[in-house]
């Protein structure tokens, strides 16, 4: 579903990403771990075409999508979810959902998340931050994508809206969504995806199954190899 192969992002003369090298098989779900500053979120920007990279290529179901626009990409398959759960704020939530595209199927997020149902004529500012990210996760469901790649949905929320979202998430992956699961909450990340890569310093430093990474001494050591090194 999605391969990456030596991407390397600059942002002038620090190197965010150095080579980085991942994929994501067709149904699967995968997890990204790393500490702050490691490159995630360059990785994921870099994914949605808001970074160009400077080597390296981007591969969504065997298409090569590396110098695409990002509405070329969402038109390939791919949903983003920011961190942070961006939305427009001056519009209502059915109205986030409609401008999602021409093709945008509002039931799907409303469906999974019956809050949003019971505020879809409210302004998006209005609502709570774990209320933004459930809106902005139904964002790029309305795109119906193939692939999810969502950016530390948990950030700055309470554990109850947590939990509700890591619970939708659980279900999509269940359903066969693809899913790349971009998380600081390393138990929370590796509980949800069967596999996991760990970013350290702007480059994969460990990959392998969720359930032997868990807890492991290899783990601890990569976050802590990571701390501060790169931007994102």
């Amino acid at each position: 579903m999605l391969r990456v192969e030596g991407l390397v992002v600059r942002y002038g003369a620090i190197e965010a990403l150095k080579g980085c090298d991942l994929s994501v098989g067709a149904g699967a779900a995968v997890c990204l771990l790393g500490a702050n500053g490691a490159g995630k979120t360059t990785l994921v920007r870099a994914l949605a075409g808001w970074e160009r990279p400077v080597a390296g290529t981007i591969e969504l179901q065997g298409r090569d999508v590396t110098r695409l626009p990002p509405w070329e990409r969402q038109r390939a398959g791919l949903g983003v979810v920011p961190e942070g759960g961006r939305v427009f704020g001056d519009l209502t939530v059915e109205e986030n959902l409609r401008v999602s595209g021409r093709d945008a199927d509002t039931r799907i997020g409303l469906e999974l998340f019956p809050v949003l149902t019971e505020r879809r004529t409210q302004r998006a500012g209005t609502l709570s931050g774990g209320e933004r990210q459930m809106l902005s996760l139904a964002r790029a469901l309305a795109g119906r994508p193939r692939l999810l790649v969502i950016d530390e949905v948990s950030f700055g929320l309470m554990p109850r809206a947590v939990e509700s979202i890591f619970g939708v998430l659980a279900r999509l992956r269940d359903e066969g969504m693809s899913m790349l699961v971009i998380e600081q909450e390393e138990a929370r990340a590796l509980g949800l995806c069967a596999r996991a890569y760990v970013l350290s310093q702007g480059a994969v430093q460990l990959e392998g199954p969720s359930g032997e990474l868990a807890g492991s001494e290899a783990l601890r050591a990569a976050y802590l190899g990571g701390a501060g090194s790169a931007a994102g």
